[in-house]
């Protein structure tokens, strides 16, 4: 593979250990990640129990706000990645995220109903401008180490649930043992040094940070190209955004299962560690797989892999509306059914978002790489909103046929990518040759 010298590296064999090894700035996004996910799910752990037990809203209206919020967070990154695109660079915008998320905390921690509004406004806003603009950068490390992105996209992907694991636990004893300003406060530490070590190791992340000029940048593809690209990116994320539907009943659904259907004496928000601690495990064994299926010229396409995360996730909701049935609609069950529920829509997830961001950073043209990642969000904006438009049916309808109801919109998703992956496939290989 040709690779461009990068300056001040070394001797010239710096772009075959490149092709080798994966990029430092990895680690500094690694980090960054962790920090800022230890904040947003801090938030996520508690959102729906606040809200219920604190500022007393109905049901219904716990479901529509929390269905909003999701659907604001990964909704803004459309207008962040544009913003990066075209005004301020993927450094400065992700930098500007963290501290709008940040503030938003601390507005939250004021414990009050206005604050609480304001404080998701604010929160919904940087991670607007912080998440696609991570994960573009992220992409633009491995244009000259291709064959590296999806392993890479994994390891950046634990970051994210290292801090997703820490969070719930953290916030269920702060929350405990000091109260709800203290769990939202914790958010705001989490996110300051998140933002600290991404200025402290920016020049890791150099050029890859500044629009248009990361390593080995692919020369502009002709309009007619970039434009089955893009249509073929949104097909996917259209599809995928049914997998969130099902993904985001954890901080609803779940939540609510763990506290009133569960036999336990664990904090409800504490089994939202599950999900991230799953990753953590499956990650890497997962990465090894790919990795020893690749050596054997096996290896599953990305839209295998999608596939397979979105079969995770009908089988997830198939098995809890066993529990249902098995008693979880009127009474407490095992906490066993929950687990074994997280632990698999962890490996559905491993299969399915870090390959979507790998896809995106591969596949969009790099004039529109901010802005398609802000897309891909979008489509989980999508999904969230409708996680929350189900949750209005959670006291309405028998758990078991809730559950029924999530996993057949996964399913019906899975069947529309398996009759579209002939015709996507083509134009995904194409872009994977330059073409």
């Amino acid at each position: 593979m040709r690779q461009r010298r990068a300056p001040a590296r070394g001797p010239a064999s710096t772009g075959r250990v490149a092709a080798l090894s994966h990029p430092s700035g990895l680690y500094v996004l690694f980090a960054t990640e962790l920090g800022e996910r230890y904040s947003f799910y801090a938030l996520m752990a508690i959102l729906t129990l606040y809200m219920d037990e604190r500022l007393r809203f109905a049901p219904a209206v716990s479901a529509q706000v929390y269905g909003a919020f999701v659907a604001a967070v990964f909704f803004l990154p459309l207008f962040g990645g544009l913003l990066a695109d075209r005004r301020l660079g993927f450094y400065r915008a992700t930098a500007a995220g963290a501290v709008l998320i940040g503030a938003g905390q601390l507005v939250l921690a004021l414990d009050s109903e206005p604050a609480f509004f304001a404080g998701l406004a604010l929160v919904a806003c940087g991670t607007g401008l912080l998440k696609p603009n991570v994960s573009t950068i992220l992409g633009n490390l491995y244009t000259d180490r291709p064959v590296l992105r999806d392993a890479g996209f994994n390891i950046f992907y634990m970051g994210i649930n290292v801090g997703s694991f820490l969070a719930p636990i953290a916030v269920s004893y702060l929350r405990a043992a000091l109260g709800w300003r203290a769990a939202f406060l914790s958010a705001a530490v989490g996110v300051g040094l998140a933002l600290a070590v991404f200025i402290a190791f920016r020049r890791h992340l150099s050029p890859a940070a500044v629009p248009g000029s990361s390593p080995s940048e692919a020369p502009a593809v002709p309009d007619d190209v970039a434009r089955r690209r893009i249509g073929a990116l949104l097909v996917v994320f259209g599809v995928v955004a049914a997998f969130w539907v099902a993904f985001y009943q954890n901080g609803f659904a779940l939540t609510l299962w763990a506290r009133d259907n569960t036999a336990t004496r664990l904090a409800p928000e504490t089994f939202q560690s599950v999900n991230p601690l799953g990753i953590i495990v499956f990650s890497p064994l997962l990465v090894a797989a790919w990795a020893a299926l690749r050596r054997r010229g096996a290896e599953p396409s990305t839209l295998g892999k999608i596939l397979f995360g979105m079969a995770l996730a009908v089988a997830t909701f198939a098995l809890m509306a066993l529990a249902g049935l098995a008693g979880g609609d009127s009474g407490r069950v095992s906490a066993a059914w929950l687990v074994s529920a997280y632990l698999l829509i962890a490996l559905a997830e491993i299969c399915l978002s870090p390959m979507g961001l790998s896809l995106v950073s591969r596949i969009a043209p790099a004039p529109r790489r901010g802005t398609m990642m802000g897309a891909w969000f979008v489509a989980t904006s999508l999904g969230g909103y409708m996680a929350g438009y189900l949750g209005t049916y959670w006291y309405r309808m028998a758990h078991s046929s809730f559950f029924l109801l999530v996993a057949a919109v996964a399913a019906l998703a899975a069947l529309a990518l398996v009759a579209l992956t002939p015709r996507l496939q083509p134009i995904f290989a194409a872009a994977d040759d330059g073409k």
